[in-house]
């Protein structure tokens, strides 16, 4: 392993340059609070949040309100959300969308200036926020990169990403950065009073998914490594209607569609939802990714038909989707969509308090890398985007009043895209993706689980001491496999097709250590602890 470069990254260092790490880091820096960010990519833009369609939920109809928000997002949890956390989510909504559009974020609004709100799956209500129609993602991500470049309290450091903790007895002091996959990649060790996992999720350990390659699980990984609590890891939620084509990742055709009444058929024309639950398309997604995965093992075909609901509007009011289909051969405006299921949404991850504080002293996670609690098994549409913001801003709270702000970072590292080479993990990667996809996807079952353990097993065995990114990987693709293991119920997110009911014993996170999953399998499951915020 090369030698480390220590550097000094002043009262914050963020791990990740998404939604949740550059509003976190805003929120930081207006607090008076000197930041750094540790961007995997060479300029904010390039994380996971960018690729986002849906929009950002939140009660600012006249006939909505935050009880209604926290009611559905219960619902849709299945059972395992905290309401605490769920009533946070809905209850700071309004502000974070009002932060955002002093950010300059235009959302879309109706001609007397109201907001121009849409519905998604397991919505009561019209409560999403859009910015162009499916760009809400890029929008937002482009007016919190510009905001942070600019800000003087901010640092971003672009080409590292996080690879270990830096840990002294309970507490995180930092974080140890590489700069590329090879053995001999450069390494930054930065330390910070405060360090924030915002490092996003695990989509692309499955083979196929909507999220770009770097959402491997490296936080959650890094993170149970370190020893920090992690629960909700089996609770992967594929989102139905991903344009099944030859792409990687998969094109997503937003569930907005769905709201605007297209609709899912089987090859032959008929009504894929009718019969199976009586709000059809906008079931929730688990339901809908489950019954479109169904049909497509049976040997059959899914489309979804915009030609009516969207039609000739289509390139106006979804140009992310209609640029989509027209690369794989499909013209919307006349013609259905095949779609199928795809890894999309971690709904697990490391635990947090409602400040986004984690189970290690001087660590906090935000965004998809956390369980906050808010998702429970099964994540309402858009919410994922509003949890980013409203725990960002809570952990600026919370890090803001604890501690003084410092001088300036003392000798805060330098960016520049660090040399890159060939990943010499490859082969094993593509046969780990390949496995989740058809171990622990959509549908599990004991058998494969197992056998995806021992693969997993075997590979960790394999791996150099100094692969930190590799290792990382492993570690949240194992704890996804043994958690579904142990898990001997159907519920949200989490399908098991040898026990296809919901326990009410199991309506609880069942945390998990990574020594526990490395024995899963091997020894008896685990018993149910009570729900904890």
């Amino acid at each position: 392993m090369s030698t480390a470069n220590e550097h000094l990254a002043g009262d914050a260092l963020i791990a990740g340059a998404g939604l949740a790490g550059l509003f976190t880091a805003l929120k930081l820096a207006d607090r008076g609070r000197q930041v750094t960010v540790l961007s995997g990519v060479a300029r904010p833009g390039g994380a996971t949040s960018t690729w986002a369609q849906g929009g950002i939920a939140a009660a600012l109809g006249p006939d909505d309100t935050a009880d209604l928000h926290v009611a559905d997002t219960l619902a849709a949890g299945d059972g395992l959300v905290d309401e605490a956390a769920a009533r946070a989510l809905a209850d700071d909504a309004p502000a974070r969308i009002a932060d955002l559009e002093a950010l300059g974020v235009a959302f879309d609004r109706k001609a007397d200036g109201s907001f121009a709100l849409g519905r998604e799956g397991a919505h009561s209500r019209n409560r999403i926020a859009h910015v162009g129609g499916d760009g809400a993602g890029a929008a937002i991500m482009k007016a919190l990169g510009r905001a942070a470049e600019a800000h003087p309290n901010i640092h971003i450091v672009p080409g590292w990403n996080a690879a270990d903790l830096i840990v002294e007895g309970r507490s995180v002091t930092g974080i140890l950065a590489r700069g590329g996959v090879e053995p001999n990649a450069p390494t930054l060790a930065v330390r910070a009073d405060t360090t924030v996992l915002a490092t996003g999720g695990v989509g692309a350990l499955y083979r196929v998914t909507t999220n770009p390659p770097g959402s491997r699980g490296h936080g959650l990984g890094l993170a149970a490594r370190a020893g920090a609590r992690v629960a909700d890891v089996e609770f992967v939620q594929f989102h139905p209607t991903a344009i099944a084509c030859d792409e990687d990742p998969a094109p997503l055709a937003t569930e907005a569609l769905r709201g605007e009444g297209a609709t899912l058929h089987r090859a032959d024309g008929s009504r894929l939802m009718e019969g199976v639950h009586p709000d059809l398309e906008l079931a929730p997604r688990d339901i809908v990714a489950r019954e479109i995965a169904r049909e497509i093992a049976r040997g059959g075909t899914v489309l979804l038909d915009c030609r009516t609901a969207v039609g000739a509007r289509f390139a106006e009011r979804f140009p992310a989707v209609h640029a989509a289909a027209l690369r794989a051969g499909i013209d919307p405006v006349t013609q259905m969509i095949p779609v199928a299921p795809a890894a999309h949404y971690h709904m697990g991850g490391v635990v947090t308090d409602l400040t986004g504080a984690t189970s290690l002293e001087g660590l906090y996670a935000c965004g998809e890398v956390s369980r906050t609690g808010a998702h429970g098994a099964n994540r309402l549409a858009s919410n994922s985007l509003l949890e980013s913001i409203v725990f960002g801003a809570r952990i600026a709270d919370a890090v803001a009043g604890a501690t003084p702000g410092t001088s300036a970072p003392k000798s805060a590292p330098q960016g520049g895209e660090a040399p890159k080479g060939p990943d010499p993990h490859a082969v094993q990667i593509m046969q780990l993706r390949t496995a989740m996809s058809l171990s622990v996807g959509v549908a599990r079952e004991a058998g494969q689980l197992a056998a995806t353990l021992d693969m997993i097993r075997g590979f960790d065995a394999d791996a150099r001491p100094e692969a930190s990114g590799y290792r990382n990987m492993l570690a949240a693709a194992l704890l996804i496999t043994a958690a579904a293991h142990r898990r001997h119920e159907s519920r949200g997110g989490h399908a098991r097709l040898d026990y296809p009911q919901a326990d009410d014993a199991l309506a609880c996170p069942l945390p998990l250590t990574l020594d526990e999953a490395r024995a899963t399998g091997l020894a008896a499951s685990p018993t149910p602890v009570q729900k904890t915020a």
